[in-house]
């Protein structure tokens, strides 16, 4: 298996402006798609279902059915930067050739007071957000 590259949410976004061709794909739960907020235009295809949180399997499918070419970057945020890694390895398994991880993710890592978003993450960054 190839290395896959991981981006902050900085360099993503500036990858994102530099390469128009590029796909940014959130890859969290639809819950937290919909009420923590996600990137403007990303699309939506959840890496884990609920309940149950089970892999979806159908992650691959539905990458294909939204015409995302296995030859295009395709840059994978989830809240922390876990799971968009375990979806790119998928990604790279099922023939994709430029999946990148999006380290940090939407919301970053727990900070010492057990609280996400204060000190990374792409709404952090103040990168453009929206939820619904």
């Amino acid at each position: 298996m190839s290395e896959i590259k991981c981006l902050n949410p900085k360099e993503a976004w500036a990858f994102l402006q530099q390469n128009p061709e590029a796909v940014m794909v959130d890859v969290r739960t639809t819950p937290e798609y919909h009420y923590v907020g996600h990137p403007v235009g990303a699309l939506h295809i959840p890496w884990v279902v609920v309940p149950g949180k089970s892999i979806d399997a159908a992650f691959i499918e539905q990458l294909e059915q939204r015409d995302v070419d296995p030859s295009t970057f395709v840059l994978l945020l989830c809240r922390s930067g876990q799971r968009s890694m375990a979806a790119a390895k998928a990604m790279i398994d099922a023939g994709f050739n430029n999946p990148i991880n999006i380290s940090e993710g939407f919301e970053g890592s727990l900070d010492i007071n057990k609280h996400r978003g204060t000190s990374g993450g792409w709404r952090f960054h103040g990168l453009p957000w929206e939820q619904n």
